[in-house]
């Protein structure tokens, strides 16, 4: 069996094994991008008295955490921020109830528009970095010092998933599919971003911004949509069938996978 060294022989290791969540790290840095692991609890193992293996909900209980929780996703996005210079920068994968979810997740986002510049939000069909039939996003933020007003100011949406057909094996995404959205985050100033979406002249337009006003009166979420999804009001932009049942079949294991998450629950309680 071969080994592979990651870093120099009898050097710093480069990859640790640890819970990288348990305390903060212990450098920052300028750029942080990840697709942090899917799930929404982070769980340990134990024997019980009786011998018996159980298994529980795992909480970071961290000061420099907005909020304490189970929640893996929270979880690894405050750790994310905590790992930035103060002009640090970072571009994370989220999957859709990041954006809208309440309790705990109200509480990060509120503070991650608060604390850091959270200027663009590119959304993504089914698949892409989770598992099938599960929708993701990829949030770009600023970090920033402490400021008593929010730093956000406004955010940009790329929409790619309204009437984007993508499957996992027959019809794949490639780097030439997000050309466009590269074009218009327009990384060499992205002070000076065009909108492509117009009410009157370009209604269909992907690429939109909102303010941090008109967000917070859409009840504290930043799920946000406005093009017409063409397959529900025109039968000739339908997907091809095997596309279109590929996509259902992924949906109906993305419900089986939640209600097995909520029957996982109910067991706990009882």
């Amino acid at each position: 069996m071969n080994e592979t060294t990651i870093g120099e022989i009898g050097g710093e290791a480069m990859v640790s094994p640890n819970d990288a969540l348990i305390a903060p790290n212990r450098k920052s840095f300028d750029y942080v991008l990840a697709n942090p692991p899917f799930g929404k609890k982070s769980s340990m193992n134990f024997n019980n008295e009786e011998g018996e293996q159980e298994t529980d909900d795992l909480t970071y209980n961290r000061q420099d955490f907005w909020a304490t929780t189970s929640n893996k996703q929270l979880n690894f996005l405050q750790h994310i921020r905590t790992m930035l210079k103060t002009t640090g920068r970072a571009a994370v994968v989220v999957p859709d109830n990041m954006l809208f979810e309440g309790g705990a997740g109200e509480t990060v986002r509120r503070k991650l528009l608060e604390n850091t510049d959270l200027h663009t939000i590119l959304r993504l069909p089914t698949g892409i970095f989770y598992s099938i039939g599960v929708k993701a996003n990829v949030i770009f933020f600023d970090n920033r010092e402490a400021n008593p007003n929010p730093w956000t100011k406004e955010i940009w949406y790329y929409d790619y998933r309204t009437n984007v057909h993508h499957t996992l094996k027959k019809k794949t995404t490639h780097f030439d599919d997000l050309a466009d959205f590269v074009k218009c985050y327009n990384p060499a100033d992205r002070h000076k971003r065009k909108e492509t979406w117009n009410a009157a002249t370009n209604p269909e337009g992907r690429w939109r911004k909102f303010s941090y006003e008109e967000l917070k009166a859409r009840d504290k979420t930043l799920d946000v949509f406005w093009l017409r999804d063409k397959s529900l009001t025109d039968l000739d932009n339908l997907p091809e069938p095997d596309e279109l049942a590929e996509e259902i079949i992924e949906n109906l294991v993305a419900g089986l996978d939640s209600f097995r998450e909520v029957l996982a629950g109910l067991n706990k309680v009882a």
